[in-house]
C-alpha cells in the first residue's frame, strides 16, 4: 500500500491536512459517520473538543477493526453544527488529532451542517481509508 501526500507549493501551505492524497492499494475501506456515541449510544461530551475526540475514536476504532491504521486514511470529512467553534478550537482539535492519529494528513474537509442525526452531537467524522493488508 501506498499513500503520496500532494501539497502544491502554489497553494496555500496546508495546515492539519493534505490537499491531495494519492493511493493505491488493495482494500478501500469506507468508514461511516461517527459521532462521540459511546458503547450505549449515548453521546458523550459536552464540548466540541470532548466530542471531536470520542468521534475520531471511534472513526479509529472502526478503521482498526478493518485492518487499518490512522496512516491508512486517504480522506476525512468533518460535519461540524457551528464552524465558528470549530475554528475556535482549532488549535486544541489538532492537538487532539496530532495525538490520536499522527500527523500523516489525510485529505480533509470541515463542512457545515444545521444538524447531525444525534440531536445533542456537535461533530461527525467519516472517512476513506486504502490498505493494503487482507481482512482480518
Amino acid at each position: 500500500m501506498s499513500i503520496e501526500r500532494i501539497n502544491p507549493a502554489e497553494l496555500s501551505p496546508p495546515a492539519g491536512f493534505s490537499h491531495a492524497v494519492a493511493a493505491s492499494g488493495s482494500r478501500l475501506v469506507f468508514l461511516a459517520g461517527q459521532t462521540a456515541l459511546d458503547a450505549s449510544g449515548k453521546v458523550v461530551g459536552d464540548t466540541l473538543p470532548e466530542q471531536f475526540e470520542r468521534a475520531l475514536g471511534n472513526l479509529l476504532a472502526a478503521l482498526v477493526a478493518a485492518g487499518g491504521t490512522p496512516a491508512d486514511l486517504a480522506r476525512v470529512t468533518v460535519y461540524a453544527v457551528d464552524v465558528d467553534a470549530y475554528r475556535t478550537h482549532a488549535p486544541e482539535l489538532g492537538r487532539i488529532w496530532r495525538r490520536m492519529a499522527g500527523r500523516q494528513y489525510p485529505a480533509m474537509a470541515v463542512i457545515g451542517v444545521v444538524r447531525l442525526w444525534d440531536d445533542t452531537a456537535l461533530v461527525e467524522l467519516d472517512g476513506i481509508a486504502v490498505l493494503d493488508a487482507p481482512p482480518p
